[in-house]
């Protein structure tokens, strides 16, 4: 896979993990359904885990194309801000559009 072809797919993974704790109701996405309703810490919750689930494929992908870089506390800041604005569609459509009733 070329270098531009890791970077998109590491944009769109990182799009779809984003929103998936806030588009479903099941627990870790392969658990049972939560009833009555997943509440916002798991959902944060998961979108930590998922976070670190599209940074190790990131990893995996940059050892495959070469050298590691080494990261700064920046990075991370960096990347958790930009996946947080990636989040931000679900998280609206389950706690402001979508009716509860």
């Amino acid at each position: 896979m070329s270098l531009t072809g890791s970077v998109w797919l590491i944009i769109v993974a990182a799009c779809i993990a984003a929103n998936l704790p806030f588009v479903n109701q099941r627990w870790l996405l392969v658990g049972s359904v939560a009833t009555p309703e997943k509440p916002l810490a798991a959902r944060l919750a998961e979108l930590v885990l998922l976070y670190f689930a599209v940074g190790g494929l990131a990893r995996l992908l940059e050892r495959r194309a070469g050298q590691i870089a080494p990261q700064g506390w920046e990075f991370y800041a960096v990347t958790g801000a930009l996946f947080l604005t990636f989040a931000f569609p679900g998280f609206v459509y389950r706690y402001l559009l979508r009716r509860h009733g």
